[in-house]
This record gives C-alpha cells, sequence and structure tokens, in this order.
C-alpha cells in the first residue's frame, strides 16, 4: 500500500523517526534536527517517493547520512548527555535501575559515530549484516569490526566488577 499524502506519512512515522535519531544523536534538539532534515529530504522527492511500500526507508537512510556526514559533525569536543530523571524513584531498586541506565547511555555516547550508529542499527533497527553495510555503503565484515570495536569500548569503560554495570 503506497503512501499519498506527505502530511500523514510525517505524523504517522514521526515518532518512530525521532526515537531512531534519539538513539543517534543521544540529544533530543539534534534528534529533531536530524528528523526535520530527513523529511526535508523527503518532501523534495515526494511525488516519487509515495509511489513506494516504504518511503521511511529512504528517510532513515538521509538522516543516517546526514548523522554521519563529516561536514555536518559537532566539534570534537562536544558530548551529548541524557537529561536526569525528573523524579527521583521511591523504590530503591528502581533508582538503581535509572542509574545503571543512565550510565550505561552515557558509555554509548563516547563512541565514535560510526561505531554508535552500527550498533542503533544492528540492536534498535533489529538488522543484520548485510542491510547494514548496505545502508553505510560498506563490506559486511567491516561492519562486524565497527560492532565488536564497539562492544570493546563499551566492556573497557565498565566500571570495576562490584558496579551494578557488571555484565
Amino acid at each position: 500500500m503506497a503512501v499519498t499524502d506527505f502530511d500523514d506519512f510525517a505524523s504517522s512515522r514521526g515518532p518512530a523517526l525521532l526515537r531512531f535519531a534519539y538513539l543517534l544523536t543521544g540529544d533530543a534538539h539534534a534528534a529533531e534536527d536530524l528528523v526535520q532534515e530527513g523529511l526535508a529530504r523527503a518532501h523534495l522527492r515526494w511525488s516519487k517517493l509515495q509511489h513506494f511500500d516504504l518511503p521511511e526507508a529512504y528517510v532513515r537512510k538521509a538522516m543516517l547520512n546526514h548523522y554521519l556526514s563529516w561536514r555536518r559533525r559537532r566539534s570534537s569536543t562536544e558530548i551529548a548527555v541524557a537529561r536526569p530523571p525528573d523524579s527521583a524513584a521511591a523504590d530503591s531498586d528502581a533508582a538503581e535501575r535509572v542509574a545503571v541506565r543512565h550510565d550505561l547511555w552515557r558509555l554509548l555516547l563516547t563512541l565514535p559515530r560510526m561505531q554508535r550508529a552500527v550498533l542503533v542499527l544492528r540492536y534498535y533497527e533489529d538488522l543484520d549484516d548485510e542491510h547494514i553495510a548496505g545502508l553505510l555503503g560498506c563490506a559486511r565484515p567491516t561492519v562486524r569490526v565497527h560492532v565488536a570495536r564497539a562492544l570493546q569500548r563499551l566492556r573497557a569503560a565498565l566500571p570495576e566488577p562490584n558496579h551494578p554495570l557488571e555484565v
């Protein structure tokens, strides 16, 4: 079934695109900008895209390309951080889970763009190596190298064994 109205597409798929962008950028405002860029590119080509079954694939590819583009990178000194939770959990286990999640998120934000993009595509989008390689324009072994290096960096950054982040 082809999508015919751009506004309907943008409003129905916007939240999913925003989640994808947030996972890539780690910053709500940068994620909104990334979605806007992807939708703007799709809007320019909508007369052709509306006839395809999955115009969302085009938008995600445009967002990924924009995110990975070296011309649009932030200064290497800037690091986006997630906001702390608004209210403290009464349950100490819930508070600990929030703290662990926050720590893991901060570790993910330290990864280089390509490694974080590969992890998002693999574990959030549930894509296999072949699809990721196609999106990134690289070979399947390169995807596996990026995943291995990203996971190695995350493991190396994990705190001492007594810490709740221990896997």
